[in-house]
């Protein structure tokens, strides 16, 4: 028996719909990076980050320092999860409450991070932020493969 089907016509429909989907995909992360933490920039939080960046600078992540330093951040920061979906604490369930995208510029937002500390290892502050948010394995392993592939430059 002859197969009359010709898969090319669905396939290149498959391909369309594919590329159209990552191109919106694109268009929102565009759309994240051009606000990415612009609250930082306005009361109630840019008083706040004047005065404790310098010190979250020369700390190391995830010391008692830093968590002292954070505990003074404390009106900035809420004001800046309730306004930036891109941080666990935003979401009353974490990790578990965020998609595809806030995952996506919370890596990149820990990567940018790391840079602004003399000692910044984002390895490291990553082993920190399994355990601070209780990161699954399987994500851990995403997050620290899109590292190496793509962040680690």
């Amino acid at each position: 028996m002859e197969n009359k089907y010709d898969s090319t016509a669905d396939t290149l429909r498959h391909i369309r719909r594919v590329s159209t989907l990552l191109g919106q995909s694109a268009i929102e992360l565009i759309k994240r990076a051009a606000v990415h933490d612009q609250s930082k920039l306005e009361y109630p939080e840019k008083q706040l980050f004047d005065e404790f960046t310098p010190k979250l600078k020369d700390s190391v992540y995830g010391s008692e320092e830093y968590n002292e330093n954070l505990k003074g951040l404390g009106p900035a920061l809420e004001h800046h999860y309730r306004n930036n979906y891109h941080h666990p604490e935003a979401y009353v369930n974490g990790v578990d409450g965020m998609d595809l995208f806030d995952i996506l510029e919370m890596v990149n937002d820990w990567k940018a991070a790391t840079e602004r500390h003399a000692n910044g290892d984002f390895l490291k502050s990553l082993e920190i932020n399994r355990v601070r948010f209780g990161l699954s394995d399987q994500l851990y392993m995403i997050i620290k493969n899109h590292y190496h592939r793509y962040l680690s430059m």
